[in-house]
């Protein structure tokens, strides 16, 4: 059973500077592009392998207090398309959460397809592989669909893995697990990515102000 202060209420003074304060995520900081994606999801004809173009931005936000407990973190926007089209194949927002106190990391995600899902995992602050994982019916790391996708196409696990490349880049793959009705066995819909650097992060809020003070 998890330990919890008895106080709930009294905040802790973070640190102004999310971007040094952000543990594994550190790395992931910035603006990034990639033209070698790979999805492959479920058709009516069996599984269709769709190449992807992705960018995704992800910028540091202030510090966030839930009473005594603190997360640093990065809010995300994820834009994918086919290529050669400009209509939107995946869009997604979010945020990327890191918890130093107790090397928790959370990812909230949200599809403009009436889904969204909140993943837990642990790590160590300087760790250069992680996973993160979401299952349907947890009131903790759940996963929330409207009522066709709860029919239809029902999902049962989200599940992300995050590498940090030697190079620079960071890589994904993330795989969920669908209950479609025609189908005996559940559908693994899965998509791979490396992304590649080409804009830095713009500090929050609270640290351009403390750099502004300062001069």
């Amino acid at each position: 059973m998890t330990e919890f202060p008895k106080d709930i209420y009294t905040e802790p003074e973070p640190d102004a500077h999310t971007l040094t304060n952000l543990g594994p995520l550190a790395p992931m900081a910035g603006i990034w592009t990639s033209k070698q994606g790979m999805d492959v999801n479920p058709k009516a004809d069996g599984p269709e392998h769709q190449a992807f173009f992705e960018k995704i931005e992800l910028q540091p936000i202030d510090a966030q207090t839930n009473g005594p407990q603190l997360f640093y973190g990065l809010r995300y926007h994820t834009h994918i398309v086919k290529p050669g089209d400009v209509e939107a194949f995946h869009d997604q927002v979010g945020y990327w959460l890191w918890e130093p106190a107790t090397g928790t990391l959370i990812q909230t995600l949200s599809i403009p397809r009436g889904q969204t899902a909140l993943a837990i995992g642990k790590a160590s602050p300087d760790a250069k592989t992680f996973s993160l994982e979401a299952v349907r019916g947890s009131t903790v790391n759940g996963i929330s669909s409207n009522p066709f996708l709860e029919h239809a196409f029902r999902t049962e696990r989200y599940f992300i893995e995050i590498r940090i490349n030697d190079d620079g880049s960071w890589s994904y793959e993330q795989q969920t697990t669908l209950v479609i009705p025609d189908r005996q066995q559940p559908f693994q819909h899965t998509d791979r990515n490396t992304l590649f650097k080409i804009g830095e992060p713009t500090p929050n809020p609270t640290a351009l102000a403390s750099s502004l003070a300062a001069t």
